[in-house]
Formats: C-alpha cells, structure tokens, sequence
C-alpha cells in the first residue's frame, strides 16, 4: 500500500437513515440500489480500411433502480410514517391527477460513529410499492424485519 494514499478515513455503512420530506422516518439496517447509470448509444460505423466498427456514445437517458432497504420492523405500523405512506397509495393508488401529493423526495443518509453526516443520496418521486416481512420462525431470536421498495424516478448523491 502507498503511504499516504488516503487522506480521510473511508466511509463505513453501518449507521444510515430514510428521511422523507426532510424528516428522518426510520433506521435502515441495508439499503441497495443506490445505483445511477447512464445510457450507452450505439452505432456502426466504418472505420480503417472499410472495417466496421462499434461506437459507443453517450445516450440520452439516466436511470435509477429501485430502492431495496431493509429496518427492523415497527411495534405499531399504525403510528409508522413509511405504512402510512404505503397505505394511502394502496388505498387509492396513484393516480395521475394526484400524483404529486403520493410521491414524495427523500434521501438515504449515512453517518460516521461519531453522528456527522458523511454521505447523502436524493430520491426523487417515490412512492413505496411493496412492504414485505422476512420470514418468522420460532427457533429465530432475531428482531423481526421489513423490507420495502421504493419505486423512484431519480437519485442524485449529493455528499
């Protein structure tokens, strides 16, 4: 290793949150697709001596997967802000003339062990499209967790 090569300590994932409207909802115990892809354009073209060749440009689109994240589920999911959320879009689901009003912005925090913000990714338009329990088991003495997904529109690290 090359002395000197990191200057800062790198970022641990063990400490990070959901906010929804500027307002932390939940711990996370995992969080995936915290992705941000760009689309590859192709074409053929020919290039020396006739031979033809693959170009791969920059596209036109910048896509985001789905959140996955994971929490320890809540005693009361009648008081929780994430089932309120996902039952109102069950209820009446989204539909286009309200559809400001379900989505919602939030973002994915992380923090270091001493509680400052070190990392922060944006979501935007989401809205929460399955909540899942893990299985249950009697010979289990772990916390009982939850699963959601949150379907967004874009994501942006900011931090």
């Amino acid at each position: 290793m090359v002395d000197g090569l990191f200057t800062n300590d790198p970022i641990i994932a063990q400490n990070f949150f959901l906010e929804i409207d500027g307002e932390v909802i939940s711990t996370l115990t995992s969080v995936s697709g915290l992705d941000i892809e760009v689309s590859v354009s192709t074409s053929k073209a020919s290039g020396a001596g006739g031979q033809i060749e693959e170009v791969k440009g920059l596209g036109n689109t910048v896509s985001s997967p789905d959140l996955q994240l994971s929490r320890i589920a809540p005693l009361d999911s009648g008081s929780d802000k994430l089932w309120t959320w996902f039952n109102e879009i069950r209820g009446t689901g989204l539909r286009a003339t309200d559809r400001t009003g379900q989505r919602k912005n939030g973002s994915i925090v992380l923090y270091d062990a001493a509680r400052t913000e070190v990392a922060r990714f944006n979501f935007f338009k989401a809205w929460p499209s399955k909540i899942s329990t893990d299985q249950l088991s009697v010979d289990s003495t772990e916390a009982v967790k939850e699963n959601i997904t949150l379907v967004i529109e874009r994501l942006e690290r900011v931090k």
